[in-house]
């Protein structure tokens, strides 16, 4: 719930800001010199990508909920049995263990979504936060029966 709430609070201050900087680039667009045209154009152009990478991030993060749900609901969720430290961080040669079977798990069964949903989980516990994405992308686009990039 808490990063839930994180998530949220972030999102809504980058749309906040969003509209800040688009309201600046339209003033400087109805100034109407070529110059401060230009920059409008320019200042504009940075809340629109932002607004679709928080779109694209907010969606990723629906449905990566999505499985976890369905995998909760079927029994299939991994269990945290990872050693942690005095501090509360995972221990890396645990991380390494976990991850060995469940790379070992998702080549037996390339074409199972659950097993790339695990795979993402060791990646995240491993540490190794680009794989984990890409991981959880393939989880994705095999529920949805989309085809999948090697």
């Amino acid at each position: 719930m808490r990063a839930k709430l994180s998530y949220a609070v972030t999102a809504a201050v980058l749309v906040f800001y969003f509209v800040l900087v688009g309201s600046r680039g339209v003033m400087l667009i109805q100034s109407g010199t070529l110059l401060t045209v230009t920059f409008g154009v320019a200042v504009l152009i940075l809340p629109v990508i932002g607004l679709w990478f928080l779109w694209k991030n907010t969606q990723f993060v629906r449905k990566a909920n999505r499985l976890a749900a369905e995998l909760d609901s079927e029994g299939g969720l991994p269990v945290d049995e990872l050693k942690r430290t005095p501090g509360g961080r995972i221990d890396r040669d645990a991380a390494d263990e976990v991850f060995a079977r469940r790379k070992a798990e998702t080549e037996a069964a390339p074409d199972d979504w659950r097993s790339w949903f695990r795979l993402a989980i060791a990646y995240h516990d491993a540490r190794d936060t680009p794989r984990a994405r890409k991981a959880m992308q393939r989880a994705i686009a095999l529920h949805e029966g989309r085809p999948v990039q090697a």
